[in-house]
This record gives C-alpha cells, structure tokens and sequence, in this order.
C-alpha cells in the first residue's frame, strides 16, 4: 500500500508538473524570443532560449513612442482603479446595508450586467462618447471603466460578512451612513479592497476593446492599442517578432509585479470578524 500510494503521489507531480510547463511555456517563449534577433526568431520561433542575446527589441521599443504608450496606460489604470475602488465599494456598501424599495431590482440588474460580454457594449459606448464630445479624449477612455459590475458584486459580497454590532455601536457613538462607511466599515474590508485594486488595475491596464473605441488618436494610444498596431504591422514591416515580444513583456511586467506583491491578501478571512 504504501508503494502504491508512493508512486501514485510521483504520478500526481509529475502530471502537474506537465500542466505547469505548458501554462508557463507561453511566457517562456515570449522572454526568450524579446532577446532574440530577427533571423534567430524566424529560424527558432518555438524555442525560447536565444542562441545570441541581443537587446536590439528592447532599443527599437523607444523608436516606436513606447513611453507615451506606458505614460498613457499609467494614467487610465491609476484613475480607473481609483474610481472602481470608491464608486464600487460604495454601491456595495449600499446594496448591502442601506434599507431602500427596488434594492433586490438593482442588485438583480448588476448580476444581469455580469452577464452581458463587453462587446455587446462597444458600440453603444462609441456613440454615447461622440454625442458627448468625448470621443479621443482622456475622460472618454477612463469614465466608462470607472465602475463593473464584478466590482460591485465584489465589495457586496464582503460588506455582508460584517457584523452588524460593529455599525449599530457606530451609530450609538453618533455616526451618520456615510461616516460609518468611510470610517468604520471600509477600514474592515482591506482584503476586498486590495483585490478590488489588483483586479481594477489588471483589467484597466490590459484592456483593449473600449480603449480601441474611445480613441483614434496615436497619441492616446495606451500599451494594448500601441501594440497592436505593432502586431498588425501598421508600424513597421516585416514580422517583428522581437520587437512585438519585447512590447509584450514589457507590458507585462507591471502587472506581474503588482500581483506577486499583494496576492497574500486577496480575500483573506477574518478581516471583518469581532469576537463575542
């Protein structure tokens, strides 16, 4: 039994360790073909270690208004996620405290939202924009991501597990709704917050759907649309692959970084819990 057991585990790992290398393989390919050159990427596409390392991609990225793209998609992710975290949380807040009529409607509309693709929405959201003059704008391209649905479901969802001695204590003390909100409440809900903030920035920074229809401009081009014209060859000829890889990885990057560094807290238990 025990030999058994024993080759039945090395069979497990070894099968997990097959799906890992062929989720992480992509990302693989994509670091290895950003250092190579042109002639080694269309030799050797599926190989991801460069026979020579060269960082020819990376320098031609300057040459190709990758800064403005960067400094363009700094500015749509930080503001969407600032407005997500706050217009979210309080919506949620109120779907799941505030006693009003329609409250079941409105909570039942959001989950209907959830279901709706994106696409569905590019559209309308382009005509909505040029009647509104907003249309290759900055405010075009951040106020229609501002708040989700998901977002909402999210910060309802975690303000439920609240107990609610916590508020009615706030209100003895004399707080109002809102300042038991700012001030009591969503202190407790860091870890709802913190994955509110990562799943905001994420979705924000690689969105490409809406920022294509907001936007005509190249000068408003973020690092999605950037790139794209770099993969359907609007900017260059030939195939690029480094070049595009590079884009790639670099646009990456960031949110990688973001992901490691707070994923411990997203949605950790106990944040909100009191003891009797």
């Amino acid at each position: 039994m025990r030999r058994r057991k024993l080759v039945n585990r090395v069979l497990l790992y070894l099968v997990l360790a097959a799906f890992a290398v062929i989720y992480i393989y992509p990302f693989l390919l994509d670091t290895g073909t950003a250092f190579k050159t042109e002639s080694d990427a269309a030799a050797n596409p599926l190989s991801p270690i460069p026979q020579h390392s060269v960082l020819t991609a990376f320098s031609e990225l300057e040459q190709q208004d990758f800064l403005r793209w960067l400094a363009n998609s700094v500015v749509v992710a930080v503001f969407v996620t600032l407005g997500r975290v706050v217009f979210d949380s309080m919506a949620g807040y109120a779907l799941a405290r505030l006693r009003f009529r329609g409250r079941g409607g409105v909570f039942a509309a959001v989950i209907a939202v959830m279901a709706v693709p994106s696409v569905v929405l590019l559209i309308p959201t382009f005509l909505v924009l040029r009647e509104l003059n907003l249309f290759n704008t900055y405010p075009g391209m951040i106020l229609p991501l501002m708040t989700d649905a998901a977002g909402v479901f999210i910060m309802r969802q975690f303000f439920l597990t609240v107990h609610p001695s916590i508020e009615e204590a706030a209100k003895i003390d004399g707080a109002g709704i809102f300042r038991t909100y700012w001030s009591v409440v969503l202190p407790m809900a860091r870890p709802a917050l913190i994955t509110l903030m990562i799943l905001s920035f994420q979705g924000s920074w690689n969105n490409f759907s809406m920022i294509l229809v907001a936007h005509s401009s190249p000068n408003l081009d973020t690092l999605t649309t950037g790139v794209g014209r770099l993969v359907s060859g609007e900017l260059g000829a030939g195939s690029q692959y480094p070049l595009q890889l590079a884009a790639a990885l670099a646009m990456t990057i960031p949110v990688a970084i973001i992901f490691f560094v707070f994923q411990k807290y997203i949605m950790r238990s106990g944040e909100g819990a009191i003891k009797e």
